[in-house]
């Protein structure tokens, strides 16, 4: 799931439609996000690689990622405990959740040089004191 890549909230990523998608201009359309916007963010070509894998074995209409019930999409909880098993997999102890994938991701551009504003807009943060947490943690980190 793009998550990381892509900077999405797991209530943004359970929505996601096939349509959504679009791998010739390299986006994510995100509808009714948090505060009932709507926002593009970046699809990368590794995602793009495992979409097309992933649409030529599930084929899905509906929803990008199904639940149990074809017409119903995947719940944050399912999202969740797979991230959680995925977590235990890779033998890491430290006390992570799925949202810490979009403060890393963020964070690990803020660190490459990433212009703070740009951050913000694929984010979907109304407000830049919101995306300034990621200053707070990289100066956290720079200090140590």
């Amino acid at each position: 799931m793009p998550i990381y890549s892509a900077w999405l909230r797991v209530s943004e990523v359970v929505k996601l439609k096939p349509e959504d998608i679009d791998t010739e201009r390299r986006l994510i359309h995100i509808k009714r996000a948090k505060g009932r916007k709507d926002r593009y963010t970046i699809l990368s070509d590794a995602v793009i690689e495992i979409f097309k894998e992933y649409w030529g074995s599930y084929k899905p209409e509906k929803w990008l990622f199904t639940g149990i019930k074809p017409e119903k999409h995947i719940s944050t909880r399912t999202v969740q405990a797979i991230f959680e098993q995925a977590c235990e997999k890779a033998k890491i102890g430290k006390e992570v959740g799925v949202h810490s994938l979009r403060h890393c991701f963020a964070t690990h551009l803020l660190e490459s040089g990433v212009d703070l504003r740009y951050i913000q807009e694929l984010l979907g943060h109304k407000s830049s004191k919101t995306s300034e947490i990621y200053t707070h943690v990289s100066n956290k980190d720079i200090g140590r």
